[in-house]
């Protein structure tokens, strides 16, 4: 049985992420981009998309008076992701920006944060401005044709660090949707490489590299 997930919190099963081998022993090697596949698209579902797409919000969580908790729990995130990224991104700044950034836009697409960076780590190895070969763009490599059929079709904006992240993130929710909840499906149709095994195997196991301490 394939892995199966439909909420933010969904845990993915031991043996998916054993699977991975040694990949996330290899943190910084090579991206392993791929290349969507431009498929039509239901009037209702390019609408919803580019709804989702076009929502601008800051990328900063809110928490309310009584939401301590949660508040102190999303600074421990931040906190120790900083410190596993301190090597890839040396300013803090943008360092704190990518992961803030990555944090909202996972939990506005009901993904996990880890799995969005074990994600952009094989993608494109958290180069900003990757490129390709076949043409896919920045840190969750988006392929252009994306900004054309639910953007303001303007391919250059996919380098722009918040809109890269949210295409990313809506395009993973929409493949995972598509797939009933199936992510070795869905990573395996945002990736181009449907039913073949390496590339969710390396995304399910660069995704333990950014799990606190206890998650599984």
């Amino acid at each position: 049985m394939r892995t199966k997930t439909n909420t933010v919190m969904g845990a993915l099963p031991r043996r998916s992420l054993l699977a991975g081998g040694v990949a996330w022993l290899l943190p910084w090697r090579d991206a392993q981009a791929g290349a969507q596949v431009e498929e039509p698209l239901a009037d209702s579902i390019r609408s919803a998309l580019s709804a989702s797409i076009s929502q601008s919000a800051p990328p900063r969580p809110k928490f309310e008076a009584n939401q301590v908790d949660a508040r102190m729990a999303y600074l421990r995130w931040l906190g120790t992701m900083s410190d596993r990224l301190k090597n890839r991104k040396t300013e803090t700044q943008i360092r704190i920006e990518f992961l803030e950034t990555v944090w909202y836009e996972a939990k506005r697409a009901g993904l996990e944060p880890s799995l969005v960076l074990g994600l952009v780590q094989v993608e494109s190895g958290f180069r900003k401005y990757a490129i390709s070969t076949a043409g896919a763009r920045g840190y969750m490599q988006v392929m252009p044709f994306w900004a054309k059929l639910i953007g303001d079709g303007d391919p250059s904006r996919l380098f722009h660090m918040q809109t890269n992240l949210r295409f990313g993130c809506v395009i993973l929710r929409h493949y995972l949707d598509v797939e009933k909840g199936d992510l070795y499906l869905a990573l395996g149709r945002y990736n181009g490489s449907r039913g073949k095994p390496e590339y969710p195997r390396a995304v399910f196991g660069a995704r333990r590299q950014w799990l606190l301490p206890g998650e599984a």
